[in-house]
């Protein structure tokens, strides 16, 4: 990785006044983060690779699930389908063969609190790709028919969905730890709401969430930032403005709760137990984000399929295997912007044995607010550096990295920033964060199929703050 040094500074131009510009600087040779602002406040962020001769240009919008309703929950996801169904300028059969004849990838996807759509090109096509993405934004035609077309085309999407147990479980974690909060709804949103979307809930998302202070277009690899300012200008300038713009990575609206409940759905037909525990995490600008993602780490990831239980380092992927208590188990750290969930998910043949996954598993995090051994910590620490760092790979994992950051944080740390970060993370951070996170805390915990072995909540709640083995 190239060393850098990158500072920040505003410089006002003899450009228009409306665009302010902030320049990162570098003392070495490498790739940076320039960015620049509107007078709408769309956010123009690129890290420019000269000799590239593709690109990724997106657009980040701070609103996705999140930012529903009950009665209008799976609207993002169901605008993200209709973008590619045809704009005023263009019928759908026109915008897929203007993609397929330059040769670039098109895709959108919908999270809890982002909406994104971007493309891959040619250097060359950048202003085509541009162009494209702006229509779909704004121009989408919405049309009843295709409307309608869209409605099964989802719910078939939504029953793939329901056959992924891993994902169905993170749903349910969610709807329990954050009850009858927008977070705790799922991105799709219910049957019933799928069926009876109609285009004026389409539109009414699209005029309350897509403004220009909300989004954030991000070009990666072979794009040059002024040329990508002066494309900014000519396709976004006409966004809106929300009524209360909000800095990018402030959050908006009543603070979440985190609710310590469960749910369980047993089916004792399934093949294994899938059991997610989590606590209350830390949202993206929290100063415990970094030692939470250090602690996530000391646990990591295990799965007994790739037989290397006895080479890794994390002390309850040894217990697991040793004792055969479960198929494979991975850690997480989600945040969102105010509010996040820590915690680790289970999968288990071994239904007898439960009660004892669960014990040794909450005992290990106990042990965290006791005393983490420091070469356990190096060793996370060295293990999520490999892992945040080297995602940054080709031009979309870079547009990913920057869209992602602005839009929850405000600003985008480079990658030596986040390397000096996790390094800055000591023992005593950790069992800092595990006694205020970890230690004696209720958790919320989703457990799917065959789960008659699983003890009661509050038996299990005492492993909290047990070390009795």
């Amino acid at each position: 990785m190239v060393s850098r040094t990158v500072l920040s500074r505003v410089l006002r131009t003899a450009r228009p006044q409306a665009l302010r510009r902030t320049y990162a600087t570098v003392k070495n040779a490498g790739p940076f983060t320039e960015i620049s602002r509107l007078s709408n406040g769309l956010t123009v962020a690129t890290e420019s690779q000269p000799h590239s001769q593709t690109a990724t240009v997106g657009v980040w919008i701070d609103a996705g699930s999140r930012a529903e309703t009950d009665a209008t929950n799976g609207t993002a996801h169901f605008l993200e389908h209709m973008a590619f169904k045809g704009t005023g300028r263009r019928s759908q059969h026109a915008l897929e063969l203007e993609v397929e004849n330059i040769g670039a990838h098109l895709n959108a996807y919908t999270s809890r609190e982002q909406t994104v759509y971007y493309a891959k090109s040619f250097r060359k096509d950048v202003p085509a790709a541009v162009d494209i993405i702006s229509d779909i934004l704004q121009n989408s035609k919405l049309e009843p028919a295709a409307i309608e077309r869209e409605r099964d085309v989802i719910l078939r999407e939504q029953q793939e969905v329901d056959k992924q147990l891993e994902e169905v479980v993170f749903d349910h974690l969610h709807s329990v730890a954050f009850q009858h909060q927008p977070l705790g709804r799922t991105i799709l949103g219910p049957k019933a709401n799928i069926l009876s979307i109609k285009r004026d809930d389409l539109d009414s998302y699209i005029k309350t969430n897509y403004t220009a202070d909300r989004m954030v277009l991000v070009g990666a690899g072979g794009v040059d930032h002024s040329e990508l300012v002066k494309l900014a200008e000519k396709h976004f300038s006409s966004l809106p403005v929300s009524p209360k713009p909000l800095a990018l990575g402030s959050s908006a609206g009543r603070q979440t709760s985190f609710v310590g409940s469960e749910v369980r759905l047993r089916d004792d037909e399934l093949g294994a137990a899938h059991i997610a525990v989590a606590v209350e995490g830390v949202g993206w600008s929290s100063p415990d984000y970094f030692p939470m993602l250090v602690l996530q780490s000391i646990f990591g990831n295990w799965d007994r399929s790739l037989g290397s239980a006895s080479h890794l380092s994390s002390r309850l992927s040894h217990i697991i295997s040793s004792n055969n208590l479960a198929n494979s188990f991975m850690s997480f750290s989600t945040s969102y912007a105010d509010t996040g969930l820590w915690g680790i998910y289970l999968v288990s043949e071994n239904f007898m044995n439960l009660d004892d996954l669960l014990h040794f598993t909450l005992k290990e995090w106990t042990r965290m607010s006791l005393g983490p051994q420091s070469v356990e910590v190096e060793r996370a620490k060295s293990q999520l550096k490999a892992g945040l760092l080297l995602g940054l790979d080709g031009s979309t994992a870079i547009a990913e990295d920057i869209g992602r950051q602005l839009v929850t944080s405000g600003r985008r740390m480079s990658p030596l920033q986040i390397e000096q970060a996790v390094d800055a993370v000591s023992v005593d951070d950790i069992v800092r964060v595990a006694k205020k996170y970890l230690w004696d805390k209720d958790f919320a915990m989703a457990a799917v199929g065959n789960i008659e072995g699983l003890l009661d909540y509050n038996r299990i709640r005492a492993d909290m703050s047990s070390m009795i083995h």
